[in-house]
């Protein structure tokens, strides 16, 4: 599909240049780009790539000189990646899923399918399914009795939504996503080591046979409007309660939710999060990758978690944290720090020695 310089500045909200006439089909890097790309070059560090590809018009930083980089047309994007996330959103053709119920899908008779709904092959819907409108369902994906699914869903291939799950308008789902399976809880009949461990902090009064007794999850996973989940995301349903997450919180691949977990609105868990069970997780939280939250635990509304951070405590609003155990990014640099002079204090030490031993 082809854009114009003009229709695509006009989408973004953004001002634009020389010939808007000229329509571009693809986004590429600046060096990359042909004659029918716009180069992305919303910073002047990657100025040079423009000369070294073939694009015709670039989307770049305000008060770029276009013309001296041989372009013919520029739009300007005071906000590249808020910019690009349009444009990107303009230029995705997304998944080619024909509108209807393709014929090797299993849809049981009493599931109400919204109108222009398009469900690929291998799709298997079970009884009692609500499924908005819109809604555009890949094949292998199979969704369990009494699920609700909002409009305008879109659930890539092999995703798995177990029973009961109710799901708000606009939701994405990666391939191999599994929202609703059971959560991981088990009890033993007399005081386990780890209970033992957890009272005590380590000690360990005595070692005994024991064999663990599963404990069933009879709630289910409620999900807000505007979530992503990435590939092979799990969320387990809740022990009695349901597990939530809020609306407009993305959760990127390999990330693990824990059963009776509560994410708030809008919060970003980047790959590899995992989230133990009954941990309650505030708005606008942002956690890198490979970060870990206690269970039964608060993390408050806007903390930011660095990459591989560990939290085994309440986290207050608006902290910043680091470090396994988390602490305050601050006192974790100066840690940092003062792990890496260790060797020299050693020697010092050493050499303090061998005076007092000489004296």
């Amino acid at each position: 599909m082809r854009h114009t310089i003009a229709e695509i500045a006009a989408a973004l909200g953004a001002e634009c240049a020389g010939e808007i006439s000229l329509s571009v089909m693809r986004v590429a890097e600046p060096e990359q780009a042909g004659p029918l790309d716009l180069a992305l070059c919303v910073n002047p560090k990657y100025a040079e790539g423009v000369a070294k590809g073939q694009a015709r018009a670039a989307m770049l930083w305000p008060g770029a000189d276009w013309a001296a980089m041989g372009l013919k047309a520029a739009i300007f994007a005071p906000r590249g990646r808020l910019a690009m996330a349009g444009l990107t959103a303009m230029m995705d053709p997304g998944p080619q899923i024909a509108v209807g119920i393709h014929a090797l899908s299993v849809i049981d008779e009493t599931a109400v399918i919204g109108s222009g709904a398009a469900i690929g092959p291998f799709v298997t819907i079970g009884a009692g399914v609500t499924i908005g409108a819109n809604a555009r369902i890949a094949s292998h994906v199979s969704i369990a009795e009494g699920a609700v699914i909002g409009s305008d869903a879109l659930i890539l291939q092999g995703a798995r939504i177990g029973a009961r799950v109710v799901i708000g308008d606009r939701f994405i789902c990666q391939p191999g996503a599994v929202i609703g399976a059971d959560g991981f809880s088990f009890v033993t009949p007399e005081k386990s080591g780890v209970e033992e461990i957890r009272e005590t902090l380590g000690q360990r009064d005595q070692f005994k046979e024991q064999s663990w007794t599963r404990i069933h999850s009879v709630g289910a996973v409620t999900i807000g409007d505007d979530v992503e989940v990435g590939a092979n995301v799990c969320i387990d349903r809740g022990t009695i309660r349901n597990t939530e997450i809020g609306s407009g919180s993305k959760l990127d691949n390999l990330v693990h939710v824990g059963h009776n977990v509560q994410i708030g609105r809008d919060c970003l868990l980047c790959g590899q999060v995992g989230i133990a069970g009954s941990a309650r997780i505030g708005d606008r939280v942002v956690m890198g990758g490979q970060c870990g939250v206690n269970d039964n635990i608060f993390v408050g509304n806007d903390v930011i978690c660095g990459g591989a951070t560990k939290v085994f405590t309440n986290a207050p609003a608006g902290r910043v944290l680091l470090g396994y155990p988390a602490v305050k990014m601050e006192t974790h640099v100066e840690m940092q720090k003062a792990l890496r002079r260790l060797p020299r204090l050693a020697a010092k030490v050493a050499e303090i020695e061998k005076v007092i031993q000489k004296s």
